[in-house]
């Protein structure tokens, strides 16, 4: 079948648009995989799926929210766009601001942006702004603009990102015909998390599901103000597209943990960096460190006894390994030189 899009696909549930105003790249329907050799690894009876959201147009979840933003904010009139960013929304943004013709700013971290999403915000065209000063300080800014100026906002504080996002629990409860007991997340500014929550509760509440799942979402240690409870004004670790110390969507993600009976954890960065190899070597699924986070949260539980035998366990993998390719090379062992002879390359092979 062919992939129409999140608001073609889902329009009954969301706000209202003209026809002549979407802007689409034909996002979401992404693969839900079944994880078999990760449920034999955890010697768990567990049904363990990954919800591999790096296979839409920019490579990451942010992509459902972004058609949504940019096609309201043309179904306003709106001539520029701007976002904050660690990358991920500003790859997307960008993209989308692009394919709708209007201008595009973004303000990004320096230094505390994978190279990849740095090269697709300035390959689609937009004022890229480096500050030198965290995430949470360029969203603060941008927000201070667009009380000022004629430009849209579109980070996940605009509440139409919500609204596409959550159709990613849409799409998975329409695969599996019922909703998983566990949805595990990455949480950095707290939209994803928020978003889901909602798309599980409109499908209860038309009877399109019969029970939700708790919502299980994780941060990273060195990053984590909602396990701690208090700002992070200088937030620390590898997952890059989860170093965020007072994230816009903090209420929210909270409410959807309470209101699940889910929980929300810290998993430290040797914890990520293990399950983002598992989900490689395993799975044969290249995600982003960050999107490891859900997979690492589950490894923490798993060891706790906490999910019954019986689970079904969704983890979402929010965007693609290649968006940042110099941890991926980091992290594994490094390409064998040998002349191109071949009795010397089957020793190289153990031959």
């Amino acid at each position: 079948m062919q992939n129409v899009g999140v608001i073609q696909r889902y329009r009954e549930y969301l706000p209202a648009l003209r026809d002549e105003s979407i802007i689409t790249l034909h996002e979401g329907s992404t693969p839900l995989i079944r994880a078999k050799r990760l449920e034999k690894y955890l010697n768990a009876n567990a049904a363990i799926y990954l919800k591999y959201e790096g296979l839409n147009p920019t490579g990451s979840f942010k992509d459902r929210g972004m058609t949504m933003a940019i096609s309201k904010a043309v179904d306003e009139g709106a001539k520029a766009v701007i976002c904050a960013s660690t990358g991920n929304t500003a790859a997307s943004a960008t993209a989308y601001a692009a394919r709708a013709g209007l201008r595009c700013y973004v303000l990004v971290p320096k230094g505390n942006i994978a190279m990849g999403k740095l090269a697709q915000s300035m390959m689609h065209g937009a004022q890229v702004l480096q500050i030198d000063g965290l995430f949470d300080e360029a969203l603060e800014i941008v927000r201070k603009i667009t009380e000022e100026q004629k430009i849209t906002l579109v980070n996940s504080v605009n509440p139409y990102r919500i609204e596409g996002q959550k159709s990613a629990a849409f799409e998975i409860c329409d695969e599996l015909k019922y909703a998983p007991d566990f949805h595990a997340l990455p949480v950095g500014n707290a939209g994803n998390i928020s978003a889901y929550w909602k798309g599980y509760r409109e499908y209860f509440s038309t009877d399109k599901i019969k029970a939700l799942p708790k919502m299980i979402g994780f941060q990273a240690e060195g990053s984590a103000p909602i396990v701690k409870n208090r700002q992070i004004d200088n937030p620390k670790t590898i997952a890059t597209a989860i170093k965020i110390g007072n994230p816009a969507s903090w209420r929210m993600a909270v409410a959807a943990r309470d209101e699940s009976g889910g929980l929300i954890e810290a998993v430290t960065d040797d914890e990520i960096l293990h399950a983002y190899q598992l989900l490689a070597s395993l799975e044969g699924v290249f995600c982003e460190p960050a999107s490891a986070a859900s997979v690492a949260g589950v490894l923490k539980l798993n060891k706790r006894k906490f999910f019954s035998n019986s689970s079904t366990i969704v983890c979402t993998l929010t965007g693609h390994g290649l968006k940042d390719p110099e941890r991926a090379i980091e992290s594994s062992d490094k390409p064998i030189s040998v002349p191109a002879d071949l009795t010397k390359i089957l020793d190289a092979m153990g031959l």
